[in-house]
């Protein structure tokens, strides 16, 4: 069974204030209700919210305010979180949206709600950047850019060298491409005249 109620104040996950929602008995019942997050969908509270809907109104353009100077907060910054890791970069551990979110707070960007960071598999598990979205209000998201590193350092110094070797093995395989592809103009020249010098003596060339 579910119950038609009204939400008296913006819930997480739910809705915001003065939206109608149908849920479950026991949650409006054992919950919602008794804290005075909703009242029920009933005439007497529908004309109630009607006359409080220019103020409803307002509240919501103050937040919509309120999410675009978060968004260029965030975009604003950029992130780094150290963590124990190996040396082939994978974390002791991981890098979680409750983590992301106590970093953010000792920037002084308060109010974000964990559960609005979006991570991949919920987690990073690698040292690497990342951009993580975060939902603000309504249709509002912001990008964050994280920096997760070693806390030694050894495992981007491993990294560093890996890409060097490989770059070094691209450059030999492309040298030897080239030198097979270049032939001397004097062999070519040479070349050439043999050709020349077997057409002149084929006897079948002077019949």
């Amino acid at each position: 069974m579910s119950t038609k109620i009204i939400l008296n104040q913006d819930v997480t996950s739910l809705g915001e204030e003065g939206d109608i929602k149908m849920v479950a008995d026991g949650y409006a019942r054992n919950y919602l209700l008794p804290k005075k997050l909703a009242v029920l969908h009933t005439p007497q509270n529908i004309k109630q919210f009607e006359q409080r809907r220019e103020a409803i109104e307002t509240r919501k353009e103050e937040k919509r305010k309120a999410a675009l100077s978060t968004r260029e907060k965030l975009e604003a910054e950029s992130i780094q979180i150290q963590m124990p890791a190996g040396e082939t970069g994978k974390l002791f551990g991981s890098v979680t949206s409750a983590m992301i979110m106590e970093e953010l707070e000792k920037r002084g960007i308060t109010g974000i709600d964990r559960k609005k960071i979006e991570l991949k598999q919920h987690s990073i598990k690698t040292i690497g950047k990342y951009t993580v979205t975060i939902k603000l209000y309504g249709e509002e998201t912001a990008k964050l850019e994280i920096d997760v590193v070693s806390q030694d350092g050894k495992a981007e110094a491993n990294q560093a060298e890996e890409a060097k070797q490989a770059e070094k093995a691209e450059e030999a395989i492309e040298s030897t491409e080239t030198s097979e592809e270049e032939v001397p103009e004097d062999i070519e020249k040479e070349s050439a005249d043999e050709d020349a010098g077997e057409e002149a003596e084929d006897p079948k060339a002077e019949e």
